[in-house]
């Protein structure tokens, strides 16, 4: 007995150890076949996600087909692109079931999230989607459908004035376009025909009528119901020209603060791109000035519908929605009276133009003109030498330092600041004089003379004082210019008189101008909802030589060269014209400015080329002011 024991505990051992060896290694196995259903599984999801279920094997079906019945069932999804997840698997002998977490990322930021389930099988050594029918496995919807993603714009909201008055909003236009199956002759003769109708270019129209299909809308051109109605007989009667009308967001008029304003139509390429998600081909947006800025805000956020389309062409089955969110308004304080007038005036302008109002009392910006209405805003973000608009700032700096008008300060013909010789323009020279003489008739070599008075910061300083170059919170892109420190006695002299590397906006100088007016700075204001993210509080400018330049401004219209402005009706106009120099061209090409205030008007005027401030603008802003008396 006692010799049979160590035989029978080594042949429980044993034994024991080969029980424990075949649950270890049933135990691997089973492990080894749930990593093989799950990585079978993952992979289903990762290429469903990925766009390629033809890189899955099916147990019912070729890949290939499963990939085209995936594209046919979701062509309508505008491109939409699904985050799939396994969520779970279970494994039995040769079998799987589980479930993925799929959701599409729709336009606008919305998703359409939901579980299905999937089944897997080992078949041929390896684990195989077992789904059937196919179309099961992509989205809860009856068979043989397709889904359709649909869009339901919002409603966009107005652009407002002060008084909460709509100065953008919802108006008549007409799309005017080209149907090519109904078009007599050939498209080159129809589009030169037109082009001398509307403004298109005839070569460009031609070959997009050339190139599209027989019953589609070639768009033209979209008129205002107001422009159309003059053209409706002409256009009317041209075969294949074909006609859309509807709603769309537009100011007053064609012109009326355009570049600010913007404008609205069918978004882009690159804006559907760059949009995350916002926008799709069709959508129509805001596609400059205000309405670009505030897109998200005005066109609200369109509502989204995925439809199941049958085959059999019954009725379709909602499976997603979300009703559209109209937009919110964006206020400003753009006048209408106001934006008019500074609109009628630059009508009359050659060339490049701006002008820029703002209230005397409030620092309100009032209108903001262009000319072309449609071209860069160079009211706001223009950069351009300010010329002798500038010796506002620099006659301030003066008068703090102890100038008086009285003082005589020699203009001669030339001034010469360390070899560097400088001119009056047109080759004026005014000999010893009151200063006040030399500030109404903008003697530069005068300004040069006094420039050794100034420190290296006084004209940074005083500029900012006046709002030049501060940081403003008006709502949108503006430049407030840039007055750097004088680096040197010929830098200091040029300055004096708005050369060097002084640069300028045309509101910078109306915010100036309001600032001398007005007896403080205050920054100006343009978009008030939704609000600034500070509110503009007032600094008061030294009191006496604010005063003094005032009275020096006045005498620039009654007794220099703003003559342009003595007679416009109304209350008395004070101003300074400046001529400025620029490019690489002899003689130089010059800047035309002028800039003044009448009552609660400040405004800035700039003619990109032009002979004189007081010649060229001045005539502009006495257009605009006349205008505005006659509101």
């Amino acid at each position: 007995m006692t010799r049979r024991l160590p035989w029978l505990l080594g042949t429980i051992v044993l034994v024991v150890a080969i029980v424990v060896g075949t649950l270890m290694w049933r135990s691997q196995v089973a492990a080894q076949g749930d990593r093989a259903a799950r990585a079978a599984a993952t992979a289903f999801a990762t290429a469903w996600q990925g766009g390629r279920l033809d890189s899955v094997a099916y147990a019912a079906a070729a890949p290939a087909d499963i990939q085209r019945t995936y594209q046919a069932l979701t062509k309508g999804l505008a491109g939409a692109r699904p985050t799939v997840q396994l969520r779970a698997l279970n494994r039995t002998g040769e079998t799987a079931a589980g479930s993925v977490q799929v959701g599409w990322a729709l336009p606008g930021g919305d998703s359409w999230e939901y579980d299905l389930p999937v089944r897997l099988q080992r078949a041929g050594g390896r684990w195989v989607v077992a789904n059937t029918p196919a179309q099961s496995l992509f989205a809860p919807i009856p068979a043989n459908s397709t889904l359709r993603l649909l869009r339901a714009p919002a409603k966009r909201a107005e652009v407002l004035g002060p008084q909460g008055q709509a100065i953008v909003t919802e108006r008549p236009v007409v799309d005017v376009g080209v149907q090519p199956s109904r078009v007599r002759g050939t498209p080159t003769q129809l589009a030169s025909t037109l082009a001398a109708i509307v403004d298109v270019q005839a070569p460009a129209l031609a070959a997009r009528i050339t190139a599209a299909k027989a019953d589609a809308f070639v768009d033209v051109i979209t008129l205002r119901r107001s422009d159309y109605d003059p053209l409706r007989a002409r256009l009317k009667a041209l075969p294949g020209v074909v006609f859309r009308e509807r709603s769309q967001s537009l100011g007053p008029t064609r012109d009326f603060a355009r570049a600010l304003l913007g404008s609205v139509g069918p978004v882009t390429a690159e804006m559907v791109a760059a949009g995350k998600g916002r926008y799709i081909a069709g959508d129509r947006a805001g596609l400059s000035g205000l309405q670009r800025r505030y897109d998200e805000r005005l066109g609200g956020r369109a509502g989204v519908s995925i439809m199941a389309v049958g085959a059999d062409g019954g009725p379709a089955q909602e499976v997603f929605t979300r009703p559209a969110s109209a937009g919110q308004p964006v206020t400003t304080t753009l006048d209408s009276p106001v934006q008019r007038a500074a609109d009628a005036a630059l009508a009359g302008a050659a060339g490049e133009a701006a002008l820029v109002a703002v209230s005397v009392q409030t620092g309100a910006v009032l209108a903001v003109a262009n000319s072309p209405a449609s071209g860069l805003n160079r009211a706001l973000v223009g950069r351009y030498p300010p010329g002798s608009t500038f010796k506002v700032v620099s006659t301030l700096a003066l008068l703090t330092k102890g100038l008086r008008p009285t003082d005589t300060v020699n203009c001669p013909l030339t001034a010469t600041v360390q070899g560097r010789a400088f001119r009056n323009y047109e080759g004026d020279q005014l000999g010893p004089v009151p200063f006040r003489t030399d500030f109404a008739q903008s003697c530069n070599t005068a300004f040069v003379g006094l420039s050794s008075r100034l420190g290296d910061d006084d004209l940074t300083a005083t500029a900012r004082a006046l709002g030049i170059g501060d940081d403003w919170s008006l709502g949108v892109d503006a430049y407030s210019g840039n007055v750097p420190r004088t680096t040197s006695p010929v830098d200091k002299a040029a300055a004096t008189f708005g050369q060097g590397r002084i640069l300028v906006s045309p509101i910078a100088l109306a915010v100036a101008t309001a600032s001398v007016a007005r007896g403080s700075y205050l920054p100006p204001t343009l978009v008030t909802e939704p609000a600034p993210t500070e509110q503009p509080t007032a600094t008061p400018l030294p009191a006496e030589p604010t005063t003094t330049l005032r009275a020096l401004m006045r005498e620039v219209v009654t007794n220099g060269t703003g003559t342009a402005l003595t007679s416009v009706p109304g209350p008395p106009v004070s101003a300074k014209s400046g001529t400025a120099e620029f490019g690489s061209a002899r003689p130089p090409l010059t800047h035309a400015w002028i800039t003044g205030w009448q009552g609660d008007v400040a405004f800035a005027v700039f003619v990109g080329t032009g002979k004189s401030g007081g010649t060229v603008a001045g005539p502009v802003a006495a257009r605009f002011l006349t205008a505005l008396a006659g509101t």
